[in-house]
């Protein structure tokens, strides 16, 4: 049995991956700075700082904030623990930081841990190259629950990823055209989000041609595809190398 440690163990979806583990993995402890907080409770040991965990485990995951990021890099490498890291919106520091630990322990990031999501990514990338140099034009709208902080959401940014990659080209990413009275440039990508109620996740991206249409979209109707995705990924990444793995890897592993 797989043992976890749960980095953000008392946000929502602490509280998913809480839920849904059990048979092959196992949360050992969680860690969160709301622990001991009344009416916050979980079947397992909880601390307000790394530095008091006594149990032992196999792999740390994560949903937390970025802020914690430096000091959860710099425990998963001391312990020389395999890390799945969940949280968005890091700033480019903090992505330098994680890309140096994936030289010292196996670490899986991915903006979304559903797997449906990240099959989307490939047909993205399949259609961008065949539609891009034809003529279509590409936008990307996301939505999400009002308590979302961060916007566009890590999501949207690595679909728009997905965009550059598959047609060997870095496109403007456009955010707001309120101040702009010009046609739309070939060589942008507009990205819109949207926020309100308890909507858990939905992103679309519209490949617009002339005289058609072609629309992916993703709907997510509840939290609990993130946390399986999250649980298969630390299945999956113990015992790997260090580096830096992706969701991909999961969905096309032999």
């Amino acid at each position: 049995m797989l043992r976890i440690l749960l980095h953000g163990a008392c946000g929502v979806m602490g509280e998913k991956i809480s839920a849904l583990s059990g048979g092959e993995t196992n949360i050992v402890a969680g860690v969160d700075r709301r622990a001991g907080e009344e009416g916050i409770s979980r079947p397992f040991p909880l601390y307000r700082e790394l530095s008091e965990i006594r149990e032992d485990f196999d792999v740390i995951v994560d949903f937390s904030v970025p802020e914690a990021a430096g000091g959860l890099l710099r425990y998963a490498c001391e312990r020389g623990k395999p890390l799945v890291f969940c949280t968005t919106g890091l700033s480019e520091e903090e992505l330098s930081l994680l890309e140096e630990a994936s030289r010292r322990i196996p670490i899986l990031r991915s903006a979304n841990m559903s797997l449906g999501i990240n099959l989307l990514t490939e047909l993205v990338k399949l259609s961008a190259a065949k539609l891009y140099e034809r003529g279509f034009d590409i936008e990307i709208l996301e939505e999400h629950h009002r308590r979302k902080k961060d916007a566009p959401s890590g999501t949207a940014l690595m679909l728009a990823d997905a965009v550059d990659e598959a047609i060997g080209e870095r496109l403007e990413r456009v955010f707001d055209r309120t101040k702009r009275r010009t046609p739309r440039p070939k060589r942008e990508i507009g990205i819109s989000s949207l926020r309100g109620g308890s909507i858990p996740g939905v992103h679309e991206l519209i490949f617009a041609g002339e005289d058609e249409i072609l629309t992916l979209s993703h709907t997510a109707y509840s939290r609990g595809i993130f946390a399986k995705g999250a649980l298969s990924a630390a299945l999956w990444i113990a015992g790997r190398e260090p580096g830096l793995y992706s969701m991909r890897d999961v969905l096309f592993a032999s």
